[in-house]
């Protein structure tokens, strides 16, 4: 089922809600960012909204932390913002320091999407041109939603006329205790990565895949996020908690539990990473609730951070012409607490 209504007026411009759901689970989605701003699990005794989130585009604007947002045109850290392809170097937009981060200043994540439906789908497009945030190429992007038997599912669609960077996610994040609860500390999380990519200072990967065998990053095993998370460890020390790409070994990611509310969440995605972010840089913004440090983590699916720049991860280039799609899906069920 697929409900539309006006979610708030943003220069003079109406950004629309719409409302997919099943008997299991409800997603808010607005053409603002193409955002989800709120994930309802149906617990059997209530609808649990496990997704952070905001109440108007003005503050997802000032202190949206890319909550539940398209990033892209390509998603994650690029050193220096800059790259070279087909003999060209470009310099994109740093918004991170020094580095590019997530399209930019004024990425997918801040752009408004034309909406339509199609057979229980939400499909939300944006043309971006040639020179968005120093990118090469004109890019027509669609990004689907649907949900079907308690999993919500996005379906990545795009093409360039010239060759260019794509790599672009979904940055929603999760507390399955309901993302009202403050911390995602008990959260137990299990991630099916025999290796993750090790960062330098300014949170750009060496290049290196390293094992997380004996690691705090062995994820493995189910464990709580905040188990290991104030390790005496010097990659946790360089992010302020976990905010990783881990190289997956199948197209099942992860999976996530909440002991106080018994819901599952299985992350599923044809992509080669996963960033798993522990909330480290929320800084109380108050949206539907106040976000602190911790109160939400990210499973990003991926091509690894700098790949254009990493001859050895896996290539972010699309080529003119070639037509880019991928799809990844959150399933939501139950367990007994």
């Amino acid at each position: 089922m697929i409900n539309k209504s006006i979610f708030d007026n943003y220069n003079g411009q109406e950004i629309y809600k719409y409302t997919l759901s099943d008997d299991k689970l409800q997603a808010d989605v607005i053409t603002f960012g193409a955002t989800v701003t709120a994930l309802r699990v149906n617990t059997g005794d209530k609808w649990v909204d496990v997704a952070l989130g905001f109440k108007s585009v003005t503050d997802q604007i000032a202190k949206g932390d890319y909550m539940g947002a398209i990033a892209g045109r390509c998603a994650n850290r690029i050193e220096d913002g800059k790259f070279t392809l087909n003999g060209v170097q470009y310099q994109l937009a740093t918004n991170n320091g020094t580095n590019h981060l997530h399209g930019g200043m004024e990425g997918f994540d801040k752009k408004i999407y034309s909406d339509s439906t199609e057979e229980g789908k939400l499909l939300l497009r944006y043309y971006s041109k040639d020179g968005d945030q120093g990118y090469c190429g004109n890019v027509d992007f669609t990004v689907v939603y649907s949900v079907e038997d308690g999993a919500l599912n996005i379906e990545y669609r795009a093409v360039s006329d010239k060759d260019t960077l794509f790599n672009v996610t979904n940055h929603l994040y999760f507390n399955l205790n309901g993302e009202s609860d403050g911390s995602i500390l008990d959260n137990m999380l299990s991630i099916n990565a025999d290796s993750y990519t090790p960062d330098r200072p300014n949170l750009i990967p060496t290049g290196e895949l390293a094992s997380v065998a004996g690691t705090p990053f062995d994820f493995t095993v189910f464990k709580a996020i905040g188990q290991d998370i104030n390790a005496d460890d010097e990659q946790l020390k360089i992010a302020g908690g976990f905010d990783h790409n881990f190289c997956l070994n199948s197209n099942h990611a992860a999976t996530a539990y909440s002991v106080k509310t018994g819901i599952v969440m299985d992350v599923y995605t044809d992509l080669p990473g996963v960033q798993f972010y522990s909330g480290n840089f929320l800084s109380g913004n108050v949206g539907k609730s106040c976000y602190k440090r911790n109160s939400g983590f990210c499973l990003e699916t991926q091509k690894y951070p700098n790949a254009i720049n990493q001859p050895n991860f896996p290539s972010v280039v699309l080529k003119a012409g070639e037509k880019f799609v991928s799809k990844t899906s959150y399933k939501f069920t139950l367990r007994n607490k």
